[in-house]
């Protein structure tokens, strides 16, 4: 019995090739989703000191807006920039919005691993943004093992993702999503909402900054936190 129930459970996140086709079929309209999302990203920018990067690498960057908004903005003009995809669509557009640093930042498709192929120590920033909250609790570790691993000491991991909300209507939009994540993920792109700042307890990580980004009913963690 205790087998078939961890079975269930375990279904109930989606698997890499199904997360490839998630996103493939989204594919630009990821930028238009969720206003709350914009919101949680313009707060990370701010608090993830950024000016002071040298080498950025992105894990499930998306259409790359967020990168290139780094680049624009905020990055030192001869920062490099790593970031990786599960979608092929993904990283195509990804490729196109971040052609104008192409120099600089490189875009590569993954097949879902949680094993980064990078040397240690290569990173100062490690992004990971609207991703934890789609991985299952087993990857979530590895990917955070790997990203203390490829940062260097006093590195900062960069994370933003849904998390439960506070409000009577953001509880309330937790409890629906959770109730159609449980019966069918893909509905909601594979994600639910997770307590980010918990993921990060233990010697291995200090959590500089953390707020919560409330826009409508929807809330997103933003965590910055130093590797130990």
């Amino acid at each position: 019995m205790a087998t078939m129930s961890t079975h269930k459970r375990c279904e109930r996140y989606v698997s890499h090739a199904q997360a490839r086709r998630i996103y493939d079929l989204i594919g630009r309209h990821q930028d238009s989703r969720l206003l709350g999302e914009h919101r949680a990203l313009e707060e990370l920018a701010r608090l993830g000191s950024f000016e002071e990067a040298h080498d950025v690498f992105e894990f499930g960057c998306g259409t790359g807006r967020f990168a290139a908004s780094l680049l624009r903005t905020r990055l030192p003009v001869d920062c490099r920039y790593v970031a990786v995809d599960v979608s092929p669509k993904m990283v195509a557009l990804a490729r196109t919005t971040l052609a104008e640093w192409s120099d600089r930042a490189s875009v590569d498709l993954t097949e879902g691993s949680m094993s980064l192929e990078s040397d240690d120590a290569q990173f100062d920033h490690f992004v990971c943004t609207y991703v934890l909250d789609l991985l299952s609790p087993e990857d979530t570790e590895s990917l955070l093992s790997e990203a203390r691993r490829v940062l260097r000491p006093g590195g900062l991991l960069c994370l933003a993702g849904l998390t439960v909300g506070t409000t009577p209507s953001a509880r309330l939009l937790t409890s629906l999503w959770r109730r159609a994540w449980r019966v069918r993920p893909w509905l909601v792109g594979g994600c639910r909402p997770v307590a980010v700042a918990e993921l990060l307890t233990g010697p291995t990580w200090k959590i500089r900054d953390g707020t919560a980004v409330n826009a409508r009913t929807l809330a997103s963690d933003v965590i910055v936190a130093e590797r130990l």
